[in-house]
C-alpha cells in the first residue's frame, strides 16, 4: 500500500487544529497572571473560555467525522469484551479529566477564579490527573478504531499533555515556590507511584463528594448521547 493511499490529508489538519488548540491553551494560561492584572480574573477566564471552547469542539466534530480516515491497523470492534473493555476506560478516564468540576462556580467566572495548590482528593494518585485521563482516552479509542487517524490524533493529544505537564509544573513553581516544591515531593506523576513508595496516602472520604456525582451524571449522559453526537457532527460540512 502506497503512503499517499492511507496518509490523508485528514491526518495533517487534525495535527495543525491541535497545534492552535495547543498555542491558545497553553499561551492563555502562562498569560493569566499578567491578564488577570490587566482585566481582572473573572473577564480572563470568559476570554479564555471564549477562546478554547470554540477550538475544542471544532476538534471534535472533525475527529469524528474523520475517525476512519487513514489505514486500518487493526480491527477488534467484533471482538467479545473489546466494548466493555473501551467504555470502562472511557468512563475512567473523565474521572481524571475533569478534577476541575470541583471549582464549578470558578469555571463559570460565578465565584472569582483563582489558582489552587491541591494535595486532596485525585492528587493523591497522580499530581495530573488530565494527562493522565487524556492518555486512557487515547488508548481506548485507539484501540476501538484501529485507524491510522486515530493514532495520530492520540500522539498529538498525548504531546499536548506532556508538555501540559511540564508547563502546569513551572507555573505553579512560579507562584507558588517552596510550597510547590512540598507537594511536588510528596505527590508523583505516574499514577499511584506516590502511593507505593508511601510518600503520599489514599483517603477514599475525599472522593465522596457531589463533584464525583457530577462526573458520572455526565458519563452517563454521554453514553446516552454518543450516537447523537456523532449523528450531529456528520452534518457539519468541512472545506477540508
Amino acid at each position: 500500500m502506497m503512503l499517499s493511499n492511507w496518509l490523508t490529508n485528514s491526518h495533517f489538519v487534525m495535527l495543525g487544529l491541535q497545534l492552535v488548540f495547543a498555542i491558545a491553551h497553553s499561551g492563555g494560561a502562562a498569560l493569566r497572571p499578567f491578564a488577570e492584572k490587566q482585566i481582572g480574573p473573572r473577564l480572563y477566564r470568559v476570554f479564555f473560555a471564549l477562546l478554547s471552547l470554540p477550538l475544542a469542539v471544532i476538534l471534535i466534530v472533525y475527529f469524528i467525522n474523520h475517525r476512519y480516515d487513514g489505514w486500518q491497523l487493526w480491527q477488534v470492534q467484533g471482538v467479545p469484551g473489546v466494548k466493555t473493555v473501551v467504555w470502562v476506560l472511557s468512563a475512567i478516564s473523565f474521572l481524571f479529566l475533569y478534577p476541575a468540576t470541583f471549582n464549578l462556580l470558578e469555571i463559570a467566572a460565578i465565584q472569582k477564579p483563582s489558582v489552587h495548590l491541591y494535595e486532596t482528593g485525585i492528587i493523591r494518585i497522580t499530581r495530573h490527573p488530565q494527562m493522565v485521563g487524556q492518555i486512557i482516552w487515547c488508548v481506548a479509542h485507539t484501540l476501538w478504531l484501529g485507524t491510522s487517524f486515530t493514532l495520530v490524533t492520540s500522539v498529538g493529544l498525548v504531546l499536548h499533555h506532556l508538555f501540559g505537564v511540564w508547563h502546569g509544573d513551572r507555573r505553579l513553581a512560579s507562584r507558588y515556590g517552596e510550597a510547590f516544591e512540598i507537594v511536588k515531593q510528596r505527590t508523583s506523576i505516574i499514577p499511584f507511584l506516590a502511593v507505593l513508595d508511601r510518600r503520599q496516602s489514599l483517603k477514599w472520604q475525599e472522593f465522596l463528594r457531589p463533584a464525583y456525582l457530577g462526573v458520572a451524571a455526565f458519563i452517563g449522559l454521554l453514553w446516552w448521547s454518543h450516537p447523537l453526537l456523532i449523528q450531529a457532527s456528520s452534518k457539519v460540512q468541512w472545506l477540508f
